[in-house]
């Protein structure tokens, strides 16, 4: 059958959490085990992997033990809090935050750009925001022809990016603007800050 791994989901309720649970199943990666893991008000919720409903636990030093390989996308603060506690458990932590990005000791990866550098991890893996990892996937092939000396780059980013509670307020905010109501603002200030 070949070696499986148990995961652990760090941020399983939220946006990129979802299509984590999602795209491990599609790519029918070996998984022996997944935990998903959260935060305590998301605890108690049960998400679908492989046909079965999954237990969302909260984030513990107990829920991280026997845990292979931690998938972390719950934010910045989060993943300094846990990332080294599942470190010392033993797993390795591809953490998708900005907590680590500018570590000199946690290679940031881009697996179609520079793979080898995977070998020189102490546990802590991280990886570019998307944005990045787009523009490297394109940029890439070029740099290897021509060496690109410099790039300005201007971005613009969805909600999507600050979650899935995000996109609702966005939903939400839309829909009281088209009604005439006072949107809701919990995360997004309205009128938006110029």
């Amino acid at each position: 059958m070949g070696q499986t791994y148990r995961v652990a989901i760090l941020g399983a309720t939220g946006a990129v959490g979802a299509e984590l649970i999602e795209l491990l199943e599609k790519r029918n990666f070996p998984v022996a085990e997944l935990k998903l893991l959260a935060s305590p008000r998301s605890a108690g919720q049960r998400l679908q992997f492989q046909g079965e409903s999954l237990p969302v636990e909260p984030v513990t030093a107990a829920a991280l033990k026997n845990i292979d390989l931690v998938l972390a996308s719950a934010g910045g603060s989060v993943s300094q809090e846990w990332a080294p506690q599942a470190v010392a458990a033993g797993a390795v932590v591809i953490d998708n935050s900005s907590a680590f990005r500018l570590d000199a000791d946690v290679p940031l990866i881009v697996p179609e750009v520079n793979p080898d550098a995977i070998a020189h991890h102490q546990g802590i893996i991280a990886n570019p925001n998307c944005t990045t990892i787009l523009m490297n996937l394109a940029v890439w092939p070029l740099h290897k022809i021509q060496p690109v000396q410099r790039m300005v780059i201007a971005t613009y980013q969805s909600a999507s990016g600050a979650g899935a509670r995000a996109m609702a307020e966005v939903q939400h905010q839309a829909q009281a603007i088209l009604k005439g109501d006072p949107p809701p603002t919990e995360i997004f200030p309205y009128p938006p800050s110029l």
